[in-house]
């Protein structure tokens, strides 16, 4: 989780691929309205929210009755957005991605063909409710290159016993 630009989709696919995982980007869970509306500039409200999050949670939900662990890429800003896909899977860990915004808006400015336009960071740090201790977060700091932030990510996960050790 995090604020677009802070590293979701490149950490969240390094790790899916390393660990052979499907990987659940949240940006292709999102209904084209609200799609069109980010690109106007316009903030996403909780409403436009709800059934994207369900989205994803049901996805979630379909891999996790087939026995099988996924990542999931999504900003998830509040607590109440990750009560949809946390809350009732108590096996889900949260890895929270954190950097500067100064540093996220100058790599939001050098993306191309993204949707989500830079103007929209400070609404994205405006809502923002970083995750607090009872919810148990992995918090990696993306300011160093990508492939820092994935090791940082796998180093705090394997500290917690994932993915299991093969028997």
């Amino acid at each position: 989780m995090g604020v677009s630009g802070s590293g979701k989709s490149t950490l969240a696919a390094g790790l899916a691929q390393r660990e052979g995982w499907p990987l659940l980007e949240g940006d292709t869970f999102h209904p084209r309205a609200n799609i069109v509306k980010m690109q106007a500039g316009i903030p996403l409200t909780d409403e436009d929210r709800w059934p994207w999050l369900r989205a994803i949670a049901a996805k979630m939900d379909e891999l996790r009755a087939g026995g099988q662990s996924a990542v999931v890429a999504c900003s998830t800003l509040k607590r109440s957005y990750r009560d949809i896909l946390i809350g009732k899977r108590p096996d889900t860990v949260l890895v929270y991605l954190r950097a500067p915004q100064d540093l996220i808006a100058r790599r939001m400015a050098g993306r191309k063909g993204h949707f989500m336009p830079p103007a929209l960071l400070e609404s994205q740090f405006a809502t923002l409710e970083e995750p607090g201790p009872d919810e148990a977060p992995i918090i990696v700091d993306t300011s160093a290159s990508p492939d820092a932030a994935l090791a940082e990510a796998i180093r705090q996960l394997q500290a917690r016993g994932i993915p299991e050790p093969s028997p």
